[in-house]
């Protein structure tokens, strides 16, 4: 489903005009965006899931088809988590 698609179908479902919706879900999506980028805060949506910052450490790693040994730096990285009882629906539970 793409976001075109979300929004099709809260526009349906709830009679509220296209561009409110797609302004709301956009404005949903960068503050998302910003507490994970800007704030390095995770977002918690009780019933759905987590977005979350996560941590990797420096590795050293290596490059076969050239056979080198490359450094790769530590970076965070965004990663999503869902809910237990959204996985518990998922596996028909």
């Amino acid at each position: 489903m793409t976001k075109a698609e979300i929004i099709e179908e809260i526009v349906t479902s709830t009679g509220i005009a296209k561009k409110d919706v797609s302004a709301t879900v956009e404005a949903f999506m960068e503050a998302i965006k910003n507490s994970l980028l800007n704030k390095k805060e995770n977002v918690y949506l009780r019933g759905f899931g987590s977005f979350v910052v996560k941590h990797r450490a420096k590795k050293t790693a290596r490059n076969i088809s050239k056979n080198i040994t490359i450094e790769i730096a530590e970076h965070d990285f965004p990663s999503f988590k869902p809910a237990k009882s959204f996985v518990n629906k998922m596996k028909g539970e």
